[in-house]
């Protein structure tokens, strides 16, 4: 009887990565003079240690920095700076940028997902402490290196314009936020605001039109010349507009009259203006840094080419690159980071395609936001949009497909440093008979 062994896709996948992130690991057990595992906490970080041949120590120190820097300058003097891996969980930026300082420690960052499936594999009853934890990410350190990617930093103008867009990113959430909560505080006792506002809570009109009226009743004791000549103050100038809306002022009826609803909401009112206003001076503050940093950045001229990549765009799509070209050798490295490339799962005779689950929010958001931007700047970009649509895709699937194609458009230009240019791509796609030829050409 003859047997052909047979190597599953998830076997071949872990090889294949095995394989790419050889070359990046090239040191091996020998090369280390120790190999250690960090567990972050709020109050004490726990971590499991092994010289070279030695046995493992564990232990704990001190959360604050003063505890952590003096530990790691011991254990620099302890191994002379020879080289130290180091395993700890992926997102603890704190820690990294502390960890940072040490040109001895070669950083490997494990996935939260991964080091809590290996604890419920040997743990199963869901106990769970710092110190377990440390020895858990020490195993996947020791046995599984091959697996992992060694941290390696981005340049520091990168570093700078990401955590500027990310703090934008952050101050924009929760500035939307702010902005929902408010409107539906008003269609509690004042729903006229939300039409005599507009549609932008934190905007210069509706704040300024809160913080003198933030009830029907003092609005409505305005004098019409007043509210003219506020509304065209902020640019509302149309006769008409202004008209309509004197009208409906004059017309309005409370929806409640009683004062216990009224008073207290009219004090959230004001509280919601005073923190929304210095946000959004914050905001612009952010703004003009972020445009600061990306104009000195080597790699501007190749994101700001992009159509529809504006001022705040064109920023999120550079770091969502970065400048080290090693990190992506592949545009579909990129792809499925970025949970734009679908994921194709079987089963025997069962096939079933879906969207990335574990994939950075913000560069999906950025890769997905711009494809739309590009469908009303880009001719050849509507087209291919237009065609998803009409082949039966969603309005997001559709973006996703475009952003998939963009992707690797961008990555040529990014690995080429060569700004995108329209015409030579509109000719590339001509001399491959592309269809979305055939679609520009008739519209």
């Amino acid at each position: 009887m003859h047997t052909q062994e047979q190597t599953s896709p998830m076997s071949r996948t872990i090889q294949s990565a095995a394989r790419a992130r050889k070359s990046e690991n090239t040191m091996n057990t020998e090369c280390y003079a120790a190999e250690l595992a960090f567990d972050w906490g709020d109050q004490t970080h726990a971590f499991a240690l092994q010289g070279a041949g030695a046995k493992i120590e564990t232990g704990s120190l001190g959360a604050s920095p003063e505890s952590l820097h003096g530990w790691m300058e011991q254990l620099g003097e302890r191994f002379k700076g020879q080289p130290v891996a180091l395993a700890v969980e992926a997102g603890r930026n704190a820690l990294m940028h502390a960890l940072l300082a040490y040109p001895w420690l070669v950083i490997y960052p494990v996935h939260p997902a991964t080091s809590q499936h290996f604890r419920e594999a040997f743990v199963p009853s869901g106990a769970k402490d710092d110190l377990p934890d440390a020895l858990v990410l020490l195993n996947i350190l020791t046995q599984h290196r091959n697996l992992l990617r060694p941290l390696k930093c981005d340049t520091a103008e990168t570093r700078k314009l990401h955590a500027l867009v990310t703090a934008r990113r952050a101050a924009v959430d929760r500035r939307t936020q702010l902005g929902n909560e408010l409107r539906s505080l008003l269609k509690g006792f004042y729903p006229q605001a939300l039409e005599l506002c507009g549609d932008d809570m934190a905007s210069p009109l509706a704040l300024d039109f809160l913080a003198r009226w933030p009830q029907l009743k003092s609005l409505q004791a305005a004098r019409p010349s007043t509210l003219r000549d506020f509304y065209f103050a902020h640019n509302v100038r149309r006769p008409d507009v202004v008209a309509s809306r004197l009208e409906r002022i004059a017309g309005a009826r409370a929806l409640t009259a009683d004062p216990a609803v009224i008073q207290p909401s009219v004090l959230q009112v004001q509280l919601f203006v005073a923190v929304l206003r210095p946000m959004q001076k914050h905001i612009a503050v952010l703004d003009d840094h972020i445009a600061e940093a990306f104009a000195v950045h080597p790699d501007a001229a190749i994101f700001r080419s992009l159509p529809g990549a504006g001022p705040a765009l064109a920023p999120r799509l550079l770091v969502g690159f970065g400048a080290d070209r090693s990190r992506y050798p592949l545009a579909t490295s990129i792809q499925k980071f970025s949970g734009i490339a679908p994921v194709t799962v079987r089963s025997g005779k069962q096939l079933w395609i879906h969207w990335r689950w574990n994939a950075p929010v913000f560069l999906r958001q950025t890769f997905v936001e711009w494809a739309g931007q590009t469908v009303v700047h880009c001719p050849w970009a509507k087209a291919f949009y237009r065609q998803q649509r009409d082949a039966g895709k969603r309005h997001q699937a559709a973006l996703r497909a475009l952003a998939f194609k963009w992707i690797r458009i961008v990555w040529r230009c990014w690995q080429s440093r060569i700004p995108y240019n329209e015409a030579t791509y509109i000719d590339a796609l001509a001399r491959r008979h592309s269809p979305i030829i055939n679609t520009l050409s008739s519209s």
